[in-house]
């Protein structure tokens, strides 16, 4: 078959997809990935077509933070977002016998494949249901208010985003020479479903419907012919293991000031540490720091102590899979969801908001995670269990019977 995966954002919304989809093309189907430009490279360097879709969302979260009101907020994501649903649908024209979604786009991708006549199935990196057992990924915080009150938050969000990309939709269908929609669109409204991440992690609701599923990660595909960085590799022979931090697409601009910040944090901590530039530009000096940028999480996360990250899905997955304890420092979207899930789990500190966070709490907590046996002991238990799963085969289960059909 020929497939389609559509995903917009950041590299944490692209890099998971690269593993699904090295897997549907060892099972013998050509693959495409629809991503901005800057993830061009990493997707050919694993082996898989790109189609752009423009836009640039480093642009999108400086326009945000430049903004002088939430109108003005809004009109920058409604441009972005009008963009986006040209290129979607430019995308999946090029050529699809099924499309794969993630969340951000499903509204999209959902007209797309109606115009073009092609099944839309949702591939999706956090929980995309409201649910009675536990709030919202993408709440403002990560309080559970009980079942009924998890519930109705839940599909406060959902109508949230729905309401969020009407425009787009509706533009985009009478662009398609569609008739309007009969109710607002929304990720959830896709059948089926499938979540990319253990049920270990978040087990599967019981009031979730049939149709929609937890399968299990889908972990990134290694570039070909990757190798480390020799200074990098020199850096972990010379001393005990080092401390990772990095804050993923968090923070664009504010590179200097979180620098400075954690240089003073892990010369407090007395630690090591591996430091990634993301999108901030992080920018951490000093004798036992090094500076890294993009470079396979699951290759550098089992070489560390510990990992101090923004808790995307992404990071927060390869964390969880290299067995180390983390520092969750979560800034926005569903970043709270998964600190709090990864605290609960006993596998990392309490949480730090990135908006309230110091350097003495940083380090206080960078001191827990490499000094607290009981974290890395359950980090490494769950490492071990996560690891026997198979989350992509779920989906080839499904698109080798969609193919038989």
């Amino acid at each position: 078959m020929r497939i389609l995966i559509v995903t917009a954002g950041s590299r944490g919304d692209v890099a998971p997809y690269t593993g699904l989809g090295r897997r549907l093309l060892e099972a013998g189907h050509e693959v495409a990935v629809a991503a901005h430009p800057p993830f061009a490279g990493l997707l050919d360097g694993c082996g898989l077509d790109h189609r752009p879709l423009p836009g640039d969302p480093r642009e999108l979260i400086r326009d945000r933070a430049r903004a002088a009101s939430w109108e003005e907020a809004r009109a920058a994501m409604a441009a972005f977002l009008d963009r986006l649903a040209d290129g979607v649908a430019a995308a999946v024209a090029d050529g699809a016998d099924l499309v794969l979604t993630a969340f951000g786009p499903a509204a999209l991708s959902r007209v797309a494949g109606e115009a073009s006549g092609v099944p839309v199935i949702g591939t999706y990196l956090a929980p995309a249901c409201a649910t009675r057992e536990f709030p919202p990924a993408g709440a403002t915080d990560a309080e559970d208010l009980g079942p009924e009150g998890n519930l109705a938050a839940g599909q406060r969000l959902l109508a949230d985003a729905g309401a969020l990309q009407a425009g787009a939709v509706a533009g985009l269908r009478t662009r398609l020479g569609l008739p309007p929609a009969s109710s607002r669109a929304t990720g959830a409204d896709i059948r089926p479903v499938f979540h990319g991440f253990s049920p270990l992690v978040v087990p599967r609701p019981a009031d979730w419907p049939s149709w929609v599923d937890v399968a299990g990660y889908w972990w990134p595909a290694r570039p070909r012919d990757w190798r480390p960085p020799a200074e990098l590799v020199d850096f972990l022979q010379a001393g005990p293991p080092p401390v990772f931090i990095g804050f993923g697409s968090m923070a664009p601009g504010e590179g200097e000031r979180l620098g400075e910040l954690v240089t003073a944090a892990v010369d407090r901590a007395g630690v090591r540490a591996v430091v990634q530039a993301g999108w901030a530009g992080l920018t951490a000096a000093g004798d036992d720091v090094l500076a890294v940028g993009d470079l396979p999480h699951d290759w550098l996360f089992p070489r560390t102590a510990a990992v101090v990250h923004h808790a995307g899905a992404g990071t927060t997955a390869a964390g969880l899979r290299a067995g180390v304890p983390a520092v969750p420092v979560p800034a926005m979207a569903d970043q709270p969801f998964w600190a709090a899930r990864l605290h609960r789990l006993g596998v990392a500190s309490r949480p730090l908001p990135l908006a309230d966070l110091t350097a003495e709490s940083l380090a206080a907590s960078i001191t827990t995670s490499v000094t607290e046996p009981a974290l890395r002991r359950r980090a490494a238990e769950l490492a071990d269990a996560i690891g026997a799963e198979d989350g992509a085969a779920t989906v080839l289960a499904h698109v080798g019977a969609a193919r038989e059909r």
